[in-house]
C-alpha cells in the first residue's frame, strides 16, 4: 500500500530520477548530433577515443611524410630534366666533335665548331649548376652543400622508415668534355666561365682521339653513360616516390575510413533517438509535476 505522507513524495523522487536520466541521455545525443561524433572525447569511450588519439596520429605524420615525398618528388624531376638536356647535349657534342676531328676543313671553320662546342660545355655546366629545388641538387653542389653527388634519405612511412634518392656528381662533366678537345674548363664562384687554350691543331688531334678507340673515346663513352645510368636511376626514383605517395594516400585514406567506423555518429539513428529522448523528458516533466501535486491532494482530507 502507497504511503501518503507530505514529508516523503516517492512518487515525486522517481520521476525525477527518470527525467535526470533522460536529460543526461538527451545532453549525449545532442553532443553526438552537433559534433558528428559517437565519441568525442574520453568521456564517451575511453579505450575507443584512446585508438582513435593513435589513428589521428598516424594519419597526420603520413600526411606530413606524403608532403615531404613530394619535396624529394621534385628534387628528382628537377634533375631528371637537367639530365634530359644533359643527354641532348651530349649528342649534339659528339656530332661536333666528328668536324673538329676532320682533317680535310680549314683551321677557321674548326675553329668555328670550336666555339660551338665550347657552347654546348657552358650548357651542360649550366644545367648541373641549375638543377637545384628548394636548394637541393642531386648532380652538382651548392654553395656551402655536403659533397657533390651525395645521395638524400626521405622519411616514407609513418614508422620513420626512409627512401635512398640517389645522386651523381656531375660538377666535373663539363671539364670532362672541354678535355676532348684538348682545353679546360672552370667556372669561379661569381659564376665567370674560363676555358684552357686550344690550338686548332690540337683540338683536331683530341677530337680525334675522343672518337677512337683510345683513352679520349673512354672518357666519352664514359661520360655518356655515366648520364645515361643516372637518367635510368633517376626515373626508377621518381616512379617510386610516386609509389610511395599513391600507397601512403591508399592508407589514409583506409584509415580515416576505419576511423569513422570507430567515432562517428549515425546522424539517422541518432536523430531518432534524440526524438524519442524529447519525448520522454516532456513526459517526465509532466510526471514530475503531477507527483509534486500529490501532497496538495492530502489537504481535502483535512476541510
Amino acid at each position: 500500500m502507497a504511503l501518503n505522507s507530505v514529508n516523503t513524495n516517492i512518487g515525486a523522487q522517481v520521476a525525477l530520477e527518470s527525467l535526470n536520466f533522460t536529460n543526461t541521455a538527451l545532453q549525449a545525443s545532442q553532443k553526438r548530433i552537433s559534433t558528428g561524433l559517437r565519441v568525442a572525447d574520453a568521456t564517451d569511450d575511453g579505450g575507443a577515443y584512446a585508438v582513435a588519439q593513435r589513428v589521428r596520429s598516424d594519419v597526420g605524420a603520413l600526411t606530413s611524410v606524403n608532403e615531404q615525398l613530394g619535396n624529394a618528388k621534385g628534387l628528382v624531376g628537377t634533375s631528371l630534366s637537367a639530365l634530359g638536356k644533359i643527354s641532348d647535349s651530349l649528342n649534339t657534342a659528339r656530332g661536333i666533335l666528328v668536324k673538329i676531328a676532320d682533317s680535310s676543313i680549314a683551321d677557321d671553320q674548326r675553329t668555328q665548331y670550336v666555339a660551338s662546342y665550347k657552347s654546348l660545355v657552358v650548357q651542360v655546366a649550366n644545367y648541373v649548376d641549375n638543377s637545384t629545388y628548394n636548394g637541393q641538387t642531386l648532380l652538382g653542389k651548392v654553395a656551402g652543400g655536403a659533397v657533390a653527388g651525395a645521395s638524400k634519405s626521405v622519411v616514407n612511412s609513418e614508422v620513420g622508415s626512409t627512401t635512398t634518392i640517389s645522386a651523381a656528381d656531375a660538377s666535373g662533366l663539363a671539364n670532362t668534355l672541354a678535355g676532348l678537345i684538348g682545353s679546360t674548363f672552370g667556372r669561379t664562384a661569381a659564376g665567370v666561365d674560363t676555358f684552357g687554350t686550344a690550338t686548332g691543331a690540337a683540338s683536331q688531334t683530341a677530337a680525334a682521339l675522343a672518337l677512337t678507340a683510345t683513352t679520349g673515346s673512354t672518357a666519352f663513352t664514359t661520360a655518356l653513360t655515366g648520364v645515361a645510368n643516372t637518367l635510368n636511376q633517376s626515373g626508377a626514383d621518381a616512379n617510386l616516390l610516386d609509389a610511395t605517395i599513391s600507397f601512403n594516400s591508399v592508407k589514409i585514406d583506409s584509415l580515416n575510413a576505419g576511423l569513422g567506423a570507430l567515432i562517428d555518429t549515425d546522424l539517422s539513428k541518432e536523430s531518432a533517438r534524440l526524438q524519442s529522448l524529447q519525448i520522454r523528458q516532456q513526459l517526465g516533466t509532466q510526471a514530475l509535476s503531477l507527483a509534486n501535486q500529490a501532497p496538495q491532494s492530502l489537504l481535502s482530507l483535512f476541510r
